[in-house]
């Protein structure tokens, strides 16, 4: 099979995992929200508790996935021991997390002014424990080419959490209000549970997938204490950076709050979150890519003819996400409907600025091969600090001037940068033959396709047809433009 096909293949697979999961999850937000379940305040206690388990998340995971990648495909190191001694260093790592937030889970449910909500704290604890030592075993099944067992565990995973949710929030709370209670209702459902049945569904979730990898796990005997400081100094960069790129991602809706007028804010902050997840077309496929990407680019650094491999596909990506993101815009008021409310709507205007972002955010990882194969890793936490500076400089300068469209011009600003400092820097290093006049050409010529139609003006029928016929066009001209590059793929 070539290097091309292989890498298509796998993203696809890993995408139809990570769709079918975003997508399931997303659908149970009008679940949560509505009127029946959660009130705003409760809900904005999940969104608290949610938001601090995406820092977490990559504090306990501390970088092992990619670190284990690249180990593992060092010549002079036992893959085996690289794995064990990657997953018992974050097994360590939350475990002494978990027991600490089992004995304080009460203590930290009050510092956080949440005192009603340890047993959330206690429940999140240990799902974020669990979350982070199956990590590992994951990108096992990644680096060993085994994408359906991966999405088979995840898919469990995924199913187990909505069949919850909607078991406790569909059907027991509604009949329970409306007086309809029987003998299952009355056994497992407490109405003053309330918010934690959420984070119960993640947490057996979260166990079921422990117990699906438990065949994974390594022995105690793999572990290799001579590979665990050089492990630890490779990731910790990578931890650096994945905070910092946290604050990037989630930055501007933390900040929004506390920068528009406090009468509007709620509001507006809601019509933000809501418009930005239409960008989900291209986030989804930088997800799907990622996952398959990374221990292909590690297992094709070696070779002869690997930069020119890797700049040919990021030509190809940068083309698949413009092709998305005329998708998505030519079509703005269809996909609309996936927010049904048109109070929302108004926040449309951001969905370009934040998949030009998005796009920007592909580029940089295709591009973030560079330090990883050379072991500077250090470069992740430097770029990704200077993303976080201008996330919070530019949320500062723009937000009470343009509102929160000043929020995403700086995601924008952010990503954009970014992605210049790391092919800068990397040509020095690591030089890959990017062919930049080419992908400014795909992003810049959508852009102008996606304006035009819109400067056009027309309606019904006739637009649409337009509007069809300005995307073929596209997807043709980079067709017949990329066809040369991917026959050598090919092959």
């Amino acid at each position: 099979m070539s290097a091309l096909r292989k890498l298509a293949g796998q993203t696809a697979i890993y995408g139809l995992s990570s769709i079918v999961a975003r997508f399931l999850n997303f659908l149970l937000t009008p679940l949560y929200t509505s009127k029946a379940v959660f009130a705003p305040e409760d809900y904005g206690v999940i969104t608290y508790f949610l938001g601090w388990a995406a820092f977490l998340n990559i504090v306990l995971s501390f970088g092992m996935e990619t670190t284990f990648f690249r180990y593992a495909t060092r010549k002079d190191i036992d893959q085996p021991r690289a794995y064990g001694t990657a997953f018992h260093i974050v097994a360590f790592i939350s475990l002494v997390f978990t027991a600490v937030v089992a004995l304080l889970a009460t203590p930290i449910a009050n510092g956080m002014g949440y005192g009603a909500y340890a047993s959330v704290v206690l429940m999140l604890g240990i799902t974020l424990g669990l979350d982070a030592i199956t990590a590992i075993p994951m990108a096992r099944l990644r680096q060993e080419n085994r994408p359906w067992r991966f999405v088979f565990i995840n898919a469990m995973n995924v199913g187990v959490n909505i069949a919850l949710s909607l078991f406790f929030l569909a059907y027991c709370m509604p009949k329970y209000n409306a007086g309809e209670s029987n003998a299952l209702i009355d056994a497992v459902y407490d109405p003053s549970f309330g918010v934690g049945y959420v984070f119960l569904a993640f947490l057996v979730a979260s166990i079921v997938k422990m117990l699906l990898l438990l065949p994974q796990w390594p022995s105690i005997s793999l572990r290799d204490p001579a590979l665990v400081r050089p492990m630890l100094v490779f990731a910790a960069p990578l931890v650096l950076a994945g905070l910092a790129g946290m604050v990037n991602e989630m930055g501007s809706r933390v900040l929004l709050k506390y920068l528009l007028p406090a009468e509007t804010a709620d509001a507006q902050l809601g019509i933000f979150g809501a418009c930005y997840k239409l960008a989900v077309l291209i986030t989804l496929f930088i997800q799907a890519f990622r996952f398959a990407a990374e221990p292909f680019f590690f297992s094709k650094a070696a070779d002869p003819k690997a930069k020119e491999t890797f700049a040919r596909i990021n030509n190809l990506f940068v083309a698949f996400c413009m092709s998305a993101f005329l998708v998505v815009m030519l079509f703005l008021d269809l996909f609309k409907w996936f927010i049904p409310n048109p109070a929302y709507w108004e926040g449309l205007r951001i969905v370009p600025i934040i998949m030009l972002a998005n796009v920007f955010l592909g580029i940089y990882y295709n591009q973030s091969v560079w330090y990883k194969v050379t072991d500077r890793t250090r470069v992740a936490g430097t770029i990704a600090l200077v993303g976080a500076a201008l996330t919070l400089i530019g949320n500062l300068a723009l937000v009470p001037w343009l509102g929160y469209m000043g929020s995403a011009w700086a995601t924008l600003i952010c990503y954009a940068t970014m992605t210049a400092i790391s092919y800068v820097w990397g040509q020095k290093h690591w030089p890959v033959p990017y062919n930049v006049g080419r992908v400014l050409l795909y992003m810049a010529g959508a852009v102008v396709l996606w304006w035009g139609c819109e400067k056009l003006q027309l309606s019904g029928s006739l637009n649409y047809a337009v509007r069809a016929v300005a995307l073929l066009a596209f997807v043709g001209i980079v067709w017949k433009i990329e066809r040369p590059a991917i026959r050598p793929l090919a092959t």
